[in-house]
């Protein structure tokens, strides 16, 4: 087990009480099922009823659960994920620093292709450039996945991409709502961040050893933070209603596993065609470009099938942007 990471008790703990939800069952025949005390038990269910899961407590009869919970638990994942190479490991973290850290200190210790590290708070969750990621407990899909693909270093633009368009799949398709994806890869709802991913990876000049994508997803917030309302939103609030984390989390892995063989498989222009396909800022949208060394107004033009994404500056010159970060001008 991965230090720090959740009990496998606990997770079949929640596995026995989700298969028994109508019924009441008996301290001691959790204790059996799980390998551990009545104490333990009671401790377990202390740590769910902290994390919002509804248990009662019967005196001298047992534990029963009053819903279905919302907890992002491996035994409830992983029956989703069929034969699937992304997902066949997930480890679970009640609070953890930052899943995208984990996996690549796992990575780099051996852990194999499709390992999934999730978290249900983070505390030192990272962005792009930098910059942290608001990590609200119980919330939101904190998720980092391990790759280990036979491609050259400069196949990881790609890569960004093609986690851009899986998470655009997973959560237009679950939630009914309006997705769009932002350069690279940032999941915009009605022009506000729900999504953002961030790839790392471990390689050589001409191997990659291993990419982390890590993904942070605005699921159920019921507000945003007063600095970052204007900017970002969550799928609870532009829904109107809580959506199933679970339910996001398992279509997100599926989908990866199907971009990834479409990558593998048909190339890069693959990936490229059905980002394209999804977002409105691929061309024809008038966009501010921020770097390192300042920013300038420009319309997009396309996407070179490395990734690039072609800008046309007011004077007519093309340029590649490689990186950086784009805005909407409106």
């Amino acid at each position: 087990m991965a230090p720090g990471s959740t009990d496998r008790k606990i997770d079949k703990l929640i596995h026995l009480m989700v298969k028994n939800a109508t019924v009441v069952v008996p301290g001691p025949k959790i204790a059996s099922e799980i390998g551990g005390t009545r104490s333990t038990v009671w401790q377990y269910i202390e740590k769910l009823r902290a994390l919002g899961v509804e248990i009662k407590g019967h005196p001298s009869s047992g534990y029963q659960l009053q819903k279905l919970p919302d907890i992002l638990a491996p035994s409830l994942i992983r029956p989703e994920l069929g034969d699937n190479q992304i997902g066949h490991r997930i480890v679970h973290y009640f609070r953890a620093d930052s899943t995208n850290s984990l996996a690549l200190d796992m990575a780099a210790k051996g852990a194999a292709h499709g390992t999934v590290v999730l978290a249900e708070e983070q505390t030192a969750g990272r962005g792009r450039l930098g910059r942290a990621w608001y990590s609200e407990k119980s919330s939101g899909i904190y998720v980092s996945v391990i790759l280990r693909p036979s491609l050259a270093p400069s196949a990881a633009s790609v890569l960004t991409l093609m986690a851009g368009v899986a998470a655009h799949q997973a959560v237009s398709t679950v939630t009914g709502l309006p997705v769009d994806i932002r350069w690279p890869n940032d999941l915009l709802v009605n022009g506000k961040k729900v999504c953002g991913i961030l790839t790392e990876m471990n390689a050589e000049l001409d191997r990659l050893h291993a990419v982390v994508l890590g993904f942070g997803i605005n699921v159920n917030h019921a507000a945003m933070p007063p600095e970052l309302k204007s900017i970002a939103t969550s799928l609870r609030i532009e829904a109107g209603k809580v959506c199933s984390r679970a339910q996001i989390l398992a279509a997100l892995l599926r989908e990866l596993e199907r971009k990834y063989h479409l990558l593998l498989d048909e190339g890069g222009a693959a990936i490229v065609r059905r980002w394209s396909s999804a977002s409105s800022f691929a061309e024809g949208k008038r966009i501010r470009v921020l770097t390192s060394t300042g920013e300038f107004q420009a319309t997009t033009v396309g996407l070179e099938p490395s990734g690039a994404l072609r800008v046309r500056h007011d004077d007519g010159r093309v340029e590649l942007l490689v990186a950086g970060e784009i805005v909407e001008v409106k």
